[in-house]
Protein backbone atom coordinates (compact mmCIF):
# COMPACT_ATOMS: atom_id res chain seq x y z
CA UNK A 1 0.00 0.00 0.00
CA UNK A 2 1.38 3.31 -1.03
CA UNK A 3 2.81 5.36 1.92
CA UNK A 4 0.62 8.44 3.26
CA UNK A 5 2.21 12.11 3.73
CA UNK A 6 2.36 13.81 6.43
CA UNK A 7 -1.42 15.26 5.40
CA UNK A 8 -2.99 12.03 5.44
CA UNK A 9 -2.87 12.05 1.33
CA UNK A 10 -1.46 9.68 -0.64
CA UNK A 11 1.13 10.61 -2.72
CA UNK A 12 -1.20 9.99 -6.16
CA UNK A 13 -3.87 11.93 -4.04
CA UNK A 14 -1.36 15.25 -3.85
CA UNK A 15 -0.59 15.19 -7.55
CA UNK A 16 -4.21 14.77 -8.38
CA UNK A 17 -5.13 17.76 -6.40
CA UNK A 18 -2.25 19.42 -8.18
CA UNK A 19 -2.75 18.60 -11.61
CA UNK A 20 -6.68 19.14 -11.67
CA UNK A 21 -5.95 22.55 -10.49
CA UNK A 22 -3.31 23.15 -13.14
CA UNK A 23 -5.97 21.94 -15.77
CA UNK A 24 -9.06 24.00 -14.77
CA UNK A 25 -6.97 27.15 -14.32
CA UNK A 26 -5.11 26.63 -17.68
CA UNK A 27 -1.60 26.24 -16.37
CA UNK A 28 -2.15 23.00 -18.45
CA UNK A 29 -3.73 24.26 -21.46
CA UNK A 30 -6.71 22.23 -23.49
CA UNK A 31 -5.14 20.03 -26.10
CA UNK A 32 -1.68 19.76 -24.60
CA UNK A 33 0.59 16.68 -24.89
CA UNK A 34 1.32 15.27 -21.43
CA UNK A 35 4.50 14.09 -21.57
CA UNK A 36 5.58 11.63 -18.91
CA UNK A 37 9.17 12.69 -18.14
CA UNK A 38 8.06 16.39 -17.64
CA UNK A 39 4.93 15.66 -15.53
CA UNK A 40 7.32 13.32 -13.21
CA UNK A 41 10.16 16.16 -13.24
CA UNK A 42 6.95 18.85 -12.48
CA UNK A 43 5.12 17.14 -10.06
CA UNK A 44 8.12 15.24 -8.67
CA UNK A 45 7.12 11.53 -8.49
CA UNK A 46 7.21 8.57 -9.94
CA UNK A 47 5.50 7.04 -13.07
CA UNK A 48 3.06 4.84 -11.49
CA UNK A 49 2.36 7.77 -8.80
CA UNK A 50 1.81 10.04 -12.03
CA UNK A 51 -0.06 7.25 -13.99
CA UNK A 52 -2.68 6.54 -11.70
CA UNK A 53 -2.94 10.07 -10.86
CA UNK A 54 -4.25 10.57 -15.09
CA UNK A 55 -6.15 7.63 -14.80
CA UNK A 56 -8.22 9.38 -12.77
CA UNK A 57 -8.41 12.66 -14.32
CA UNK A 58 -8.98 10.68 -17.41
CA UNK A 59 -12.32 9.18 -15.15
CA UNK A 60 -13.13 12.99 -14.44
CA UNK A 61 -12.81 14.04 -18.31
CA UNK A 62 -10.09 16.62 -18.05
CA UNK A 63 -7.64 14.18 -19.72
CA UNK A 64 -8.29 12.33 -22.81
CA UNK A 65 -6.24 8.61 -23.23
CA UNK A 66 -4.39 8.06 -26.83
CA UNK A 67 -4.02 4.47 -26.76
CA UNK A 68 0.14 3.93 -26.62
CA UNK A 69 0.99 7.40 -27.31
CA UNK A 70 -0.39 8.66 -23.59
CA UNK A 71 -2.54 11.47 -22.30
CA UNK A 72 -3.78 14.83 -23.57
CA UNK A 73 -5.60 17.48 -21.30
CA UNK A 74 -9.08 17.33 -22.33
CA UNK A 75 -10.02 19.93 -25.07
CA UNK A 76 -12.84 22.12 -25.24
CA UNK A 77 -15.18 22.90 -27.87
CA UNK A 78 -18.11 25.14 -28.07
CA UNK A 79 -20.02 21.95 -28.85
CA UNK A 80 -19.26 20.73 -25.69
CA UNK A 81 -20.05 23.64 -23.84
CA UNK A 82 -23.02 23.76 -25.06
CA UNK A 83 -24.29 20.38 -24.66
CA UNK A 84 -23.05 20.09 -20.47
CA UNK A 85 -25.21 23.65 -20.39
CA UNK A 86 -28.45 22.58 -22.09
CA UNK A 87 -28.06 19.24 -19.70
CA UNK A 88 -27.16 21.35 -16.89
CA UNK A 89 -30.40 23.68 -17.46
CA UNK A 90 -32.26 20.67 -17.28
CA UNK A 91 -31.10 18.78 -14.23
CA UNK A 92 -31.27 22.22 -12.09
CA UNK A 93 -34.51 23.44 -13.00
CA UNK A 94 -35.84 20.03 -11.88
CA UNK A 95 -33.38 19.92 -8.62
CA UNK A 96 -34.78 23.22 -7.94
CA UNK A 97 -38.77 22.84 -8.14
CA UNK A 98 -38.11 19.87 -6.12
CA UNK A 99 -36.55 21.30 -3.56
CA UNK A 100 -38.60 24.68 -3.62
CA UNK A 101 -42.19 22.21 -3.42
CA UNK A 102 -40.21 19.70 -0.57
CA UNK A 103 -37.71 21.94 1.51
CA UNK A 104 -38.21 23.02 5.33
CA UNK A 105 -37.01 25.68 7.60
CA UNK A 106 -33.90 24.46 8.00
CA UNK A 107 -32.91 24.06 4.26
CA UNK A 108 -34.36 27.90 3.99
CA UNK A 109 -31.83 28.76 6.90
CA UNK A 110 -28.93 26.89 5.01
CA UNK A 111 -29.58 28.72 2.13
CA UNK A 112 -29.12 32.00 4.01
CA UNK A 113 -26.32 31.10 5.54
CA UNK A 114 -24.48 30.04 2.40
CA UNK A 115 -25.19 32.95 0.98
CA UNK A 116 -23.75 34.93 3.60
CA UNK A 117 -20.71 33.12 3.48
CA UNK A 118 -20.01 33.85 -0.18
CA UNK A 119 -21.23 37.30 0.30
CA UNK A 120 -19.18 37.95 3.17
CA UNK A 121 -16.16 36.09 1.33
CA UNK A 122 -16.59 38.70 -2.18
CA UNK A 123 -16.47 41.86 0.20
CA UNK A 124 -13.21 40.29 2.04
CA UNK A 125 -11.31 39.27 -1.04
CA UNK A 126 -12.33 42.28 -3.77
CA UNK A 127 -13.70 42.08 -7.20
CA UNK A 128 -11.04 39.78 -8.73
CA UNK A 129 -13.20 37.14 -6.27
CA UNK A 130 -13.57 34.74 -9.03
CA UNK A 131 -9.87 34.01 -9.44
CA UNK A 132 -10.22 32.43 -5.36
CA UNK A 133 -10.14 28.79 -4.90
CA UNK A 134 -11.49 29.92 -1.63
CA UNK A 135 -14.53 31.27 -2.98
CA UNK A 136 -14.88 28.76 -5.68
CA UNK A 137 -15.44 26.20 -2.64
CA UNK A 138 -18.34 28.58 -1.08
CA UNK A 139 -19.60 29.49 -4.55
CA UNK A 140 -20.47 25.11 -5.04
CA UNK A 141 -21.85 24.95 -1.75
CA UNK A 142 -24.17 27.53 -1.95
CA UNK A 143 -25.87 26.63 -5.24
CA UNK A 144 -25.75 22.89 -3.49
CA UNK A 145 -27.80 24.55 -0.82
CA UNK A 146 -30.57 25.40 -3.25
CA UNK A 147 -31.34 22.21 -4.52
CA UNK A 148 -30.14 20.31 -1.28
CA UNK A 149 -33.63 19.64 -0.36
CA UNK A 150 -34.83 18.08 -3.57
CA UNK A 151 -35.15 14.71 -1.90
CA UNK A 152 -33.45 12.64 -4.59
CA UNK A 153 -29.97 11.61 -3.79
CA UNK A 154 -29.54 9.99 -7.48
CA UNK A 155 -30.15 13.75 -8.99
CA UNK A 156 -27.89 15.31 -6.64
CA UNK A 157 -25.53 13.15 -7.60
CA UNK A 158 -26.07 13.43 -11.39
CA UNK A 159 -25.87 17.51 -10.92
CA UNK A 160 -22.34 17.44 -8.47
CA UNK A 161 -20.49 15.96 -11.81
CA UNK A 162 -22.10 18.20 -14.40
CA UNK A 163 -21.29 21.14 -12.17
CA UNK A 164 -17.82 20.17 -11.25
CA UNK A 165 -17.30 19.74 -14.99
CA UNK A 166 -18.41 23.32 -15.86
CA UNK A 167 -16.46 24.44 -13.36
CA UNK A 168 -13.36 24.00 -15.73
CA UNK A 169 -15.21 26.54 -18.06
CA UNK A 170 -16.00 28.73 -15.42
CA UNK A 171 -12.35 29.20 -14.16
CA UNK A 172 -11.50 29.79 -18.30
CA UNK A 173 -13.37 32.50 -18.46
CA UNK A 174 -12.10 34.21 -14.94
CA UNK A 175 -8.68 33.64 -16.28
CA UNK A 176 -8.90 36.36 -19.48
CA UNK A 177 -11.95 38.71 -17.80
CA UNK A 178 -11.62 42.06 -18.44
CA UNK A 179 -15.08 42.88 -17.23
CA UNK A 180 -16.89 41.88 -14.25
CA UNK A 181 -20.19 40.37 -13.94
CA UNK A 182 -22.61 41.29 -10.50
CA UNK A 183 -23.07 37.91 -9.82
CA UNK A 184 -24.07 38.72 -6.07
CA UNK A 185 -27.01 40.71 -7.53
CA UNK A 186 -28.26 37.68 -9.77
CA UNK A 187 -27.18 35.50 -6.63
CA UNK A 188 -29.59 37.69 -4.42
CA UNK A 189 -31.93 37.87 -7.00
CA UNK A 190 -32.50 33.83 -7.07
CA UNK A 191 -32.15 33.51 -3.40
CA UNK A 192 -35.36 35.78 -3.03
CA UNK A 193 -37.48 33.78 -5.43
CA UNK A 194 -36.84 30.77 -3.52
CA UNK A 195 -37.60 32.65 -0.45
CA UNK A 196 -40.56 33.51 -1.62
CA UNK A 197 -41.09 29.98 -3.22
CA UNK A 198 -41.97 31.78 -6.38
CA UNK A 199 -41.02 28.56 -8.54
CA UNK A 200 -41.30 29.75 -11.71
CA UNK A 201 -38.98 32.62 -11.19
CA UNK A 202 -36.66 31.04 -9.61
CA UNK A 203 -36.40 28.39 -12.60
CA UNK A 204 -35.97 31.32 -14.67
CA UNK A 205 -33.27 32.68 -12.81
CA UNK A 206 -31.28 29.80 -12.11
CA UNK A 207 -31.34 28.82 -15.75
CA UNK A 208 -30.48 32.75 -16.96
CA UNK A 209 -27.26 31.90 -14.62
CA UNK A 210 -26.03 29.09 -15.89
CA UNK A 211 -26.34 30.48 -19.63
CA UNK A 212 -24.96 33.55 -18.93
CA UNK A 213 -21.81 31.82 -17.38
CA UNK A 214 -21.95 29.89 -20.78
CA UNK A 215 -21.62 33.18 -23.05
CA UNK A 216 -18.90 34.76 -20.70
CA UNK A 217 -17.04 31.52 -21.14
CA UNK A 218 -16.95 32.36 -25.17
CA UNK A 219 -16.99 35.70 -25.03
CA UNK A 220 -13.70 36.19 -22.47
CA UNK A 221 -11.65 32.60 -23.43
CA UNK A 222 -12.87 32.77 -26.90
CA UNK A 223 -9.19 32.03 -27.76
CA UNK A 224 -9.37 28.53 -26.19
CA UNK A 225 -12.02 26.88 -28.67
CA UNK A 226 -10.05 25.92 -31.91
CA UNK A 227 -13.58 25.52 -33.91
CA UNK A 228 -14.48 29.52 -32.99
CA UNK A 229 -16.20 31.58 -35.60
CA UNK A 230 -17.74 34.65 -35.72
CA UNK A 231 -21.27 32.31 -36.40
CA UNK A 232 -20.36 30.30 -33.26
CA UNK A 233 -19.11 33.50 -31.37
CA UNK A 234 -22.59 34.21 -31.34
CA UNK A 235 -24.98 34.42 -27.42
CA UNK A 236 -26.59 31.43 -27.28
CA UNK A 237 -30.36 32.42 -26.78
CA UNK A 238 -31.38 33.92 -23.13
CA UNK A 239 -34.33 32.51 -21.69
CA UNK A 240 -37.69 35.18 -21.00
CA UNK A 241 -36.94 38.04 -18.90
CA UNK A 242 -38.38 37.48 -16.01
CA UNK A 243 -40.55 39.78 -13.52
CA UNK A 244 -37.71 39.61 -11.04
CA UNK A 245 -35.76 41.82 -13.75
Amino acid sequence: MEQQNAGGETRAGDVLQRMRQDIVNCVLKPGEKLRFESLRERYEVSFSTLREALSRLAAENLVVAEGQRGFVVAPVSIADLNDLTDVRVLVEREALAKAIRKGDDLWEGNILSAFHRMERLQQRIGREYYLSDEWSVVHGEFHYSLVAACGSPVLLEIRAKLFERAHRYRRMSSQFRTKWREKDVEHKMIVDAVMDRNTETALSLIERHIRETSENVIEHAGHLFPELTTETRRPTKKPATVAAE
